[in-house]
Parts: structure tokens; sequence; C-alpha cells
């Protein structure tokens, strides 16, 4: 009997365990084996800030990117020469060189300090907040612990990441299959504040909406105008448009009043706005800052906890871009 309540007792823990997955993660992870790991990783995204503000869209996307293929584990890091790694699927190879410099420069000043105890995915991590606090966005603590992943394939990133055209019932649904709710979504579309885009990814808005209507009709016709002078028919595929036209540069916002003014520039924006059933926290996100920012840290932490790796699992990696041999 006591053999069997023995037993028992510990699947039960082993259930517990593999429960708590995300839990497993914690703030003070590298306490004793690296304290001084974030600010060695805050003062190098702070060099590569003041090089380029482009280091903000391009590690907070990187950081998105990565935890929504294989989880939150630098899998979107690792380069192939066959180019077959998750980083050169066609949906990945829009994201900026800034962000991976921007890790690649972190790892490097980290491991100088605590060599091999730091994963390349709670520096992606703690980058990714940190930009957001230079652009002026709240202040959050970062949970750590996770591991760096095993797997980097270019054929498992289909489906898994938001598309510019997609409706809202699609976004819910790519964003609940990463335990991630309707406002979390919608919380963490406003780091479009700080984003750009090419103009392939919203020519359909300008130039083939429909065959009745061209242009988008809910798009503000002025903004239209400014579009279409900034992405002529055939315009050069390397040139990128803010997505917040009126400030850019800064984390606000300002993303979702551009939203009610009809100015969101994917359809997977102006959706958000448009559909009565998230409508309303837009408009709330647009009329009140601190609600934005609060949503926004609860989706930042949901968000890092996707799929991670903890304990055993994966490994430290020595260099970002490749598995330890």
């Amino acid at each position: 009997m006591e053999m069997q309540m023995r037993a028992g007792l510990i699947l039960f823990l082993v259930f517990m365990i593999l429960q708590r997955g995300e839990g497993q993660l914690s703030e003070n992870f590298y306490q004793t084996t690296c304290p001084n790991v974030e600010s060695i990783v805050r003062k190098v995204v702070a060099q590569k800030f003041n090089q380029t503000f482009v280091t903000v869209p391009a590690t907070l996307r990187l950081f998105f990117h990565d935890c929504f293929v294989e989880g939150c584990d630098a899998s979107v890091l690792i380069a192939s020469p066959n180019g077959d790694a998750e980083k050169d699927a066609p949906d990945n190879l829009s994201l900026a060189g800034d962000g991976f410099d921007t890790v690649t420069k972190a790892k490097s000043a980290v491991e100088a300090k605590c060599p091999g105890v730091v994963s390349c995915a709670d520096i992606l991590a703690i980058a990714a907040r940190d930009v957001i606090g230079l652009a002026g966005g709240p202040p959050f603590a970062v949970e750590l612990g996770r591991r760096d992943g095993l797997v980097s394939q270019a054929s498992r990133v289909a489906g898994k990441l938001p598309e510019p055209n997609f409706n809202l019932t699609q976004l819910n649904t790519i964003f609940a299959t990463n335990n991630l709710t309707q406002t979390d979504m919608i919380a963490l579309s406003g780091a479009h504040t700080v984003g750009f885009s090419h103009c392939n990814r919203f020519a359909n808005r300008l130039y083939s909406f429909s065959p009745s209507s061209p242009v988008d009709p809910d798009l503000d016709p002025t903004y239209a105008q400014q579009l279409k002078q900034a992405c002529p028919q055939n315009v050069d595929p390397s040139i990128a448009i803010n997505m917040d036209p009126v400030t850019p540069q800064k984390f606000d916002n300002k993303y979702f009043k551009n939203l009610v003014a009809k100015k969101g520039l994917f359809t997977s924006d102006e959706v958000l706005f448009t559909n009565t059933a998230s409508k309303p926290i837009v408009v709330r996100f647009s009329k009140k800052q601190n609600h934005f920012n609060e949503a926004f840290i609860t989706a930042m932490r949901k968000l890092g906890r996707v799929g991670v790796k903890t304990g055993k699992a994966g490994e430290i990696r020595l260099d970002c871009a490749a598995f330890n041999s």
C-alpha cells in the first residue's frame, strides 16, 4: 500500500512538473551564476540603439517570430549553410539584420563574463524588453531560464505566423495556439507603433483591393494617397514605410489612435478596429496609454513563456547562430 502511495505521489509530482513547464522560468534565474546578465545586455542594446533606431523593431520582431515557431528557444537565430534554417523561410526573410546583430553582440559580452551559462533565448528576451524601454515604453521584469532549441527548419515555419491580410478570427486562432488571448493579441499588435513594413505587404490595399474599389475603403483617403506616393507600383522592394505615421520612433498608444482614424497599415491592423468584437479594446487603448502599457506587459510576459525549453531540455548555445557540436 505504501509503495502504491509513493508511486502515486511520484506520478503526481511528475505531472505537476510537466504542468509547470512555464513556471520553471524565474526573474532571478541567474542570481548566482551570472548576476549582472541584465545590465550587460542592457549596455550592449543601448549602444546598438544609439547606432540605429531599427534596433527596436528588429529585435522585437525577432523575439515574436522566434516564440511563435518552436517556442522561445532562439531557433530563429540559427544559420544554415544550406539555407534551410528557420530564418530562411519566406516569412522570416524580412527580419532585419540589426535584430540578429543585437543578440550576437549581447551574447559575446555575456560570454566574456559568464561563459556557457546564459542561453541565446534568454538574451533575446532581455533585449526585446530593453528596446521597448529605450523607445519610451513601459519597464517590466523578464522571466529567465529558457534553454536554446535543437531544431531550426525553414519547412516548419509556414502557417505559424500571422499574415498582414488576416481577419480577426485568423488572428485569434493563431494567437490562441500560443496560449494568448484576443486582448494579448491586440496589445502585442501595438508594437507596430515602432514598426516598419515593405510596400509589398500592403500594396493590395492601395491598388487591387477589389474590382469595385482598388483602394481599401477602410483606409483614410488622405493616408491612402500618402502611401501611394511613398509606395508607387513597382517600387524598389527595399523601400520601407513607418507603420505609425505620427510618432514612428516612440513606443506609445498612437498605433491605436491611428486605427480609430483609419490609418492602420495592414488589413490585420485595421480589422482590430472595424470588427465589433475587438473594437472596444482598441478604443480603450487609444484613450488610455496606461491600459495599453499594462496589457502589453502582461502579453509580453505570456509570449516569453511560449514553448520554452527548461531544465535539461535543449542546450546553452555558445554561438547563437550554431548548434553546439
